[in-house]
């Protein structure tokens, strides 16, 4: 076994890949901005570092869902406009509003927030949310009209500042879908709504990644791209290549093991597999203790520029693959120390041939890779952009 030379388990993250990636959506929203969603830090890729590439790129603006993911941001210098959506009766919004974070409220959350301006003595930025038919957060529109004139008064009284109307969209990955024209037009309802009410709207936004690359009509002054900056496609029927996008996390470890096994040798927990031949299996050292998922046995790992199927249960710290052969443990071509790559990268698997393997869908396998896996950065650029 030869020297190794990379981390024993490594997602590497492209920042030229995703510069490429707000560069492309750029050109599709064009005219409206671009909001980069970094919540989750950035689904798994690191919420500073990817901030920074992606505010370099050219998005204007950066979304989190919690607080407390912004204001760290503010904290690392990233002055650009970051929206907060998701909010709890612990959120700290003092600690939001004295950090200049933009602030979305559906509704019980402006008092607070307006309580908040008040002890700093100074106003609020914030975005109304309508619930436009996905159920979430968001102001139901039966009540809307009476958010829409408690925030007028208080922007009265210099406490907030209304900028933004938003929503989200349920099907926009189904873009045949009838809901989605529906979900438009109650949008577009509530921001005549608030323009009645006197609010001057500076930023209108509803379009998700999907939305942003299959319904113009739903870009509006600004789109919220999570899934496409990290070059994941939201559709069952396009890949990333389809929507001129770039995946960004190549996962990849180490064969640590390396064996023969005759005919009918059970593999891991629960004996789920058995040899049907005397082979060679690879074992590799992430599991789902690294976020890799328990269930996608027949997932494919690349070693040595061919695929490889994992075999059994995939455990918390290792799985294991099938090499099809015998006479490799101990030959000069043994396998031993070889980079696996699970996802990601020039000829190496997509991420959605795991998320198929494990009935699920590309957003989670990347988020869900957990700190043990440690996170490697090319393509830096050195120089501190803290804004758009």
């Amino acid at each position: 076994m030869g020297r190794v030379t990379f981390p024993e388990r490594a997602a590497e993250i492209d920042l030229d890949a995703l510069r490429h990636n707000v560069r492309q959506v750029r050109d599709v929203a064009h005219p409206a901005r671009i909001m980069a969603v970094v919540k989750a830090d950035a689904y798994g890729h690191g919420a500073l570092p990817v901030a920074r590439a992606a505010l370099e790129a050219g998005a204007a603006w950066l979304g989190v869902a919690h607080v407390s993911e912004g204001v760290a941001l503010r904290k690392a210098g990233i002055e650009a406009p970051i929206l907060a959506w998701l909010h709890t009766a612990g959120t700290d919004f003092t600690a939001g509003v004295e950090h200049g974070l933009d602030l979305g409220i559906s509704g019980w959350e402006l008092d607070h927030v307006v309580a908040s301006a008040r002890e700093l003595e100074r106003p609020a930025i914030v975005h109304l949310k309508i619930d436009t038919g996905l159920g979430r957060n968001g102001c139901p529109p039966d009540k809307w009209e009476a958010l829409l004139s408690r925030a007028v008064e208080y922007q009265e009284e210099g406490l907030i500042r209304v900028v933004g109307i938003f929503s989200h969209l349920a099907v926009a990955d189904e873009p045949a879908r009838p809901e989605t024209d529906a979900q438009v037009q109650a949008f577009r309802e509530a921001v005549a709504a608030a323009e009645n009410a006197g609010i001057d709207v500076e930023v209108r936004h509803l379009a998700n990644t999907p939305a942003t690359f299959s319904r113009p009509d739903c870009h509006f002054d600004l789109v919220r791209v999570g899934l496409g900056i990290y070059g994941l496609s939201p559709f069952s029927d396009q890949g990333s290549a389809d929507l001129g996008l770039k995946p960004v996390m190549t996962l990849s470890t180490i064969v640590s093991s390396c064996k023969e096994v005759p005919a009918g040798h059970g593999v891991s927990y629960g004996y789920t597999h058995r040899t049907a031949k005397p082979t060679t299996l690879g074992l590799i050292p992430v599991g789902y203790g690294d976020g890799v998922p328990r269930i996608a046995t027949g997932a494919p790992v690349l070693v040595n520029g061919r695929m490889y199927p994992v075999i059994g249960r995939i455990a918390m710290d290792q799985l294991v693959i099938d090499f099809g052969t015998t006479g490799l443990a101990d030959s000069p071509d043994s396998p031993l120390g070889a980079r696996a790559v699970l996802f990601g990268g020039v000829g190496a698997p997509a991420v959605e041939d795991w998320a198929a393997a494990a009935q699920t869908i590309n957003y989670e396998v990347v988020t869900r890779i957990s700190d043990r896996v440690e996170r490697v950065y090319l393509n830096v650029v050195q120089e501190n952009h803290g804004g758009a």
